[in-house]
Parts: C-alpha cells; structure tokens; sequence
C-alpha cells in the first residue's frame, strides 16, 4: 500500500511541475519549514522569491501555530496564520483553533515583497519564532 500511495504522490508531484513550466512568470517553488521538538521552526529564517508557497510541517509529537505577527509583515499584505485567523489578536483568543496537528502541515504563499515575522502562540514564550523574507 505504500508503494501505492508514493507513486500517486510522484504522479501529483509530476503532473504539478509540468503545469508550472505552462505558467511564464509564476513561481512554482515550495519551501519546507520543519516545526520540531525543540520549539523551534527549522530553519527559522527563510529568503523566498514572490510567489514561493512556505510549507510548514509539524513534525512533532505536540500541537504547533504559525501566526504573523500583526505589525512585523510589510503593510498591504494579506495576514497569515494557520486556522484561518485574519488577525493576530483573533489567533491569539483561539490558541486551539491554530494548532497544526503532529504530522500535518500548513501554507502561505508569499507574493509581497520584505520581512514577514511570525510565532508559535502556545510556545511564544519558549523562543519559537521565524522570519520569511520576500525578495524579488
């Protein structure tokens, strides 16, 4: 059965790349983002192109967030934070409504330009930050 759902998945993976080579001007590039153990995201911080997808993977065994912080993304931006919050405060009261479950993950795609902080809310405290920087 593994064998099965791999080459569904390079078949997926395969059909998306040459839909991206149809598209002059878009950007097809994801950019993988690890949520560990150590409440940190690995790598913390990232340099993207406009266009690029960030996928964040929890590949820990706790519940994780990915919240902007609200004044630290670059003005005329669309807000991003898993649960679907449009505001750091709303994220912020519904801590639940954010986590990315162990083994799930969640994406942004990153069209404006400059640097976009953002935190775990429950591990905030903890140090568990990162920064994606959009440079076209």
């Amino acid at each position: 059965m593994h064998r099965r759902h791999a080459l569904r998945l390079g078949g997926a993976v395969g059909l998306a790349a040459i839909a991206g080579c149809s598209s002059a001007g878009e950007s097809t590039d994801t950019k993988r983002v690890s949520m560990t153990d150590d409440f940190a995201y690995d790598p913390e911080r990232v340099t993207v192109a406009p266009g690029t997808t960030v996928r964040w993977v929890n590949d820990d065994d706790v519940g994780h967030s990915v919240t902007a912080y609200g004044d630290a993304i670059p003005a005329g931006t669309d807000y991003f934070a898993s649960g679907g919050f449009d505001t750091e405060r709303a994220a912020r009261n519904d801590i639940a409504g954010g986590l990315i479950a162990a083994g799930d993950a969640y994406e942004h795609t990153f069209t404006t330009t400059g640097t976009h902080d953002y935190f775990c809310v429950p591990h905030e405290g903890s140090g568990m930050t990162g920064r994606v920087i959009v440079r076209g």
